[in-house]
């Protein structure tokens, strides 16, 4: 009879494992709370019967002073976004018109889905009005950041 040494074969450890499970729940965790991104267009406009219609003029991200639309391109009781200056411009009442941030209170998340006056975060759900920037629905409890907006004639300029 011979002796043989019986040695065991070399593997993952625990630790190993549980690390590698760990991550790949983790990253899966982080990719579902990522952004949706609906609008591949640099605005998107909602309201007073409207439909996203794709178009409108955008200036240069930050450019204060540069025409940002319109003011024909904003339906009344409703608005429109503007995805690369991060604003949504509405106009509550005829000739009233006024802007705020889309970027959500809650986490900061960009928001680019707008159903006639209530622009939505798909992050989490907050619900925001365009007409005055109020919380419609949570988590989020901040309102929307006012932007200020001047009109000349019928152009509409982000300040």
């Amino acid at each position: 009879m011979t002796s043989e040494s019986v040695q065991p074969m070399s593997g993952p450890s625990r630790r190993t494992v549980v690390a590698a499970v760990g991550a790949a729940g983790l990253s899966v965790a982080l990719t579902a709370c990522g952004s949706d991104d609906k609008a591949s267009d640099p605005s998107t406009e909602q309201g007073g019967g409207a439909t996203n219609d794709g178009g409108g003029s955008s200036a240069g991200a930050g450019a204060g002073g540069a025409a940002l639309a319109k003011t024909t391109d904003i339906p009344e009781g409703g608005g429109k976004i503007f995805k690369d200056e991060k604003v949504v411009v509405s106009q509550p009442a005829a000739g009233d018109y006024k802007a705020f941030s889309t970027i959500c209170t809650h986490q900061n998340c960009p928001m680019v889905d707008l159903k006639d006056d209530v622009i939505s975060c798909a992050c989490h759900g907050s619900q925001f009005s365009v007409l005055d920037g109020s919380v419609k629905k949570g988590p989020a409890v901040k309102p929307l950041e006012a932007k200020k907006v001047t009109v000349n004639g019928d152009s509409i300029t982000l300040a």
